[in-house]
């Protein structure tokens, strides 16, 4: 028997979006639409589950039209036979404030609570069994924000007599170096130790999948960005479980759901004359659901001037949002110009021109040298400037 899944997580539904000035309320919209069309995806797919793992809601502290919005989603999956299953996350933590203990979102759906078709896992209710379906669904979540220990400290699905066994866990994959510190940590090894068949994680905005053992997982990333530099936002996820010739498999499929746009132009410097020139090219392309990254590259003509901050004010109506990077080189100097090596300012330009030369060379491979190349040009012309018209020995 196969079983298909939606897994979405990180909707957060009221979001104040500081970053986004006058556009905060439209992107709460869009967020909002966003779970709506992962509501049609499963419809669509024809889910037998629909997973929520972790941050539905941005906070506990929400007014009841938005929760009567979502219970009115969760009964158009009812109304399929689609089993929705909820798990606190960080932001909408199962505290004595819960937004879920303040709101049953099976009587808001119209649906009887005993029959499987809203649930909730709580730290009293750490799972849910579907027999028609042959599977088990746990979720690991704790009555606090920061976890006191691994949620799958002890953990095994070993015993579940189900056929297909999934988890769901709002935290963070041990990454050694990045996510020890975070509120909700385990490691590979106790997701491979879990004997489960997939588990549905949430925290991480973008998506993201692997396999730990035999155990698949997988984070959807948020269905519309939280922030504008989620570039990996916008998807959900249609999981499917099946047993082909007696072979197990797992099949992990991003689906987009989300509006927003990640676009990047990158633009030559020498082929742009100003800055006002500069931004009439990238207007041209104004999309109102695009997150504009506009690069500038090359050499710097040393006549060019541009304000970062002038740039992305001056973009901002054209765009959801605008990132501006200056990535161009400054010039070398002409060959004709560079005064004799028995001076001072033809000594160092010779210095740090070889330098330059052996930083970018290996730069091609090495993404620090390409760094180090750029501060040396840099160097070179401040030491230009520095040292314009002398004629110092050595």
């Amino acid at each position: 028997m196969g079983v298909r899944i939606v897994h979405t997580a990180d909707v957060h539904l009221g979001a104040r979006h500081t970053d986004l000035g006058e556009k905060a309320a439209a992107q709460r919209e869009r967020q909002f639409a966003a779970f709506r069309a992962t509501v049609d995806l499963a419809i669509e797919a024809g889910a037998d589950l629909f997973l929520v793992a972790g941050d539905l809601f941005d906070s506990n502290t929400q007014p009841r039209r938005s929760v009567e919005r979502v219970a009115a989603e969760l009964a158009r999956l009812a109304g399929r036979r689609i089993r929705s299953v909820l798990l606190p996350g960080t932001h909408d933590v199962c505290d004595r404030a819960s937004i879920y203990r303040a709101y049953d979102l099976s009587e808001l759906a119209g649906v009887d609570a005993g029959s499987g078709l809203v649930s909730v896992l709580t730290p009293d209710r750490p799972e849910v069994r579907f027999p028609e379906l042959e599977t088990v669904v746990f979720g690991r979540v704790f009555a606090t924000r920061r976890a006191p220990r691994s949620p799958l400290a002890g953990f095994t699905a070993a015993a579940a007599r189900e056929t297909w066994k999934v988890g769901m866990i709002h935290g963070s994959l041990l990454i050694p170096g990045r996510t020890e510190a975070d509120e909700v940590v385990f490691s590979a090894d106790e997701v491979a130790a879990s004997g489960l068949d997939y588990l549905a994680l949430g925290h991480w905005h973008s998506a993201r999948s692997g396999m730990a053992g035999t155990v698949h997982y997988a984070y959807p990333g948020a269905p519309e960005p939280v922030a504008v530099d989620q570039d990996r936002a916008g998807k959900a996820l249609v999981v499917t479980l099946s047993i082909v010739d007696g072979v197990r498999t797992v099949e992990i499929e991003e689906r987009v759901v989300g509006r927003t746009r990640f676009v990047r132009q990158e633009v030559d410097a020498t082929t742009v004359g100003s800055q006002p020139a500069l931004v009439e090219r990238v207007a041209a392309a104004a999309d109102p659901d695009a997150v504009m990254e506009v690069q500038l590259v090359g050499i710097r003509p040393a006549d060019l001037d541009v304000d970062a901050d002038e740039i992305v004010r001056a973009l901002a109506p054209s765009f959801l949002a605008v990132r501006f990077r200056d990535l161009t080189l400054a010039p070398l100097p002409p060959a004709d110009e560079v005064p004799g090596p028995e001076t001072i300012l033809g000594s160092l330009v010779l210095d740090l021109e070889a330098r330059i030369a052996a930083s970018e060379e290996a730069g091609r491979t090495d993404p620090a040298k390409a760094g180090e190349a750029a501060e040396l040009r840099d160097a070179l012309l401040v030491a230009r400037h520095l040292l314009a018209g002398s004629e110092v020995t050595l």
